[in-house]
């Protein structure tokens, strides 16, 4: 994690911090660890978009793909209907 240097302050409710400070005591971590993984998550920057996608395309099941000339001609087809 890169230093941290800017602070946020939020109100939360009693249910919420208790939450949070009994999920923080489980884990062994501080409550502001928690919340910052929490935006982490929900709130992604793009290099972890692009791992999570590259990650969903190597999960993929390997498919039957035309050789080049096959792919050439269905490309051509399509392209074909759509300047009609």
């Amino acid at each position: 994690m890169s230093m941290l240097h800017s602070r946020l302050q939020v109100l939360i409710d009693d249910e919420l911090w208790r939450r949070l400070g009994d999920e923080a005591e489980r884990r062994r971590v501080p409550v502001s660890r928690l919340v910052r993984q929490a935006i982490d998550e929900r709130y992604p920057g793009r290099s972890e978009e692009r791992r999570a996608a590259l990650a969903a395309v190597l999960r993929t099941r390997p498919m039957p793909v035309p050789n080049p000339a096959q792919l050439r001609r269905q490309l051509d087809e399509v392209r074909g209907r759509r300047s009609r």
